[in-house]
């Protein structure tokens, strides 16, 4: 299925969004994820699936110094 992630059209096989933050490494960062216009915490990204032309924006924390 194809999903717009941070504005960009991607191809995915993931089933939920606990899946694509695993397939994008950042499980145990800090983040925050967002499904089409909806905040959604991290308890419940497992329980969050994913369908065909969703919209999800992923923010990551960056520290700096």
């Amino acid at each position: 299925m194809q999903i717009y992630l941070n504005g960009q059209a991607q191809d995915t096989t993931c089933q939920n969004l606990l899946q694509l933050i695993q397939s994008l490494s950042l499980e145990g960062k800090r983040f925050a994820v967002e499904a089409n216009e909806m905040i959604i915490v991290k308890s419940q990204l497992e329980h969050t699936p994913i369908s065909d032309q969703d919209r999800i924006e992923i923010i990551q924390a960056v520290g700096g110094g």
